[in-house]
């Protein structure tokens, strides 16, 4: 019997959890995302909804949750664009585990569920994502599971502190 936590489909239900995992991650981490904690604390848990399966216009294919108990303790979005021409190539976005979950392969979980769920959306070729150059951890899950670098955007985030950071660009195909 695996005592993994087990990874779920994000539900309307489970909007409130998402927020309260987001924000905490947000104010832990400025330097990991690209939205800033003060002014995603000032959103409802209502506005998440585009990110639930189908959301946003069909933009957010899925969020995947894991789950300790009650408690959420990892998410993983995936968005695609409706139009033709890229239509084939999806994003991975708002990657997050909780402090307590890492190095227990939470994350990892997460990313090769999601690919899996990717794979099987016929018209999907290419997935994408950018993530903190500094995040040693994060770029080696994502190039453990296939992605590579195919770009860095220098000066990609701001901190207030007056920190400047640059995101990895990267990509791997899905068929």
């Amino acid at each position: 019997m695996s005592t993994d936590p087990p990874i779920k489909l994000m539900r309307l239900a489970d909007l409130s959890a998402y927020k309260q995992l987001r924000d905490g991650m947000l104010a832990a981490h400025p330097q990991a995302f690209t939205s800033d904690a003060a002014t995603e604390l000032k959103r409802d848990a209502d506005s998440y909804r585009g990110r639930l399966s189908g959301g946003g216009d069909g933009a957010n294919l899925f969020t995947l949750c894991a789950w300790a108990g009650p408690r959420m303790i990892g998410a993983i979005s995936c968005e695609h664009e409706a139009r033709i021409k890229v239509r084939h190539i999806a994003h991975i976005v708002g990657m997050m585990v909780s402090d307590e979950m890492h190095g227990q392969g939470v994350g990892r979980r997460l990313l090769e569920r999601a690919l899996t769920l990717l794979q099987g959306e016929p018209v999907l070729e290419l997935v994408t994502l950018t993530v903190t150059s500094s995040n040693t951890r994060a770029v080696r899950l994502y190039e453990g599971c296939g992605f590579t670098r195919y770009g860095r955007l220098e000066g990609a985030i701001k901190l207030q502190d007056g920190q400047v950071l640059a995101k990895d660009l990267m990509s791997r195909r899905l068929r």
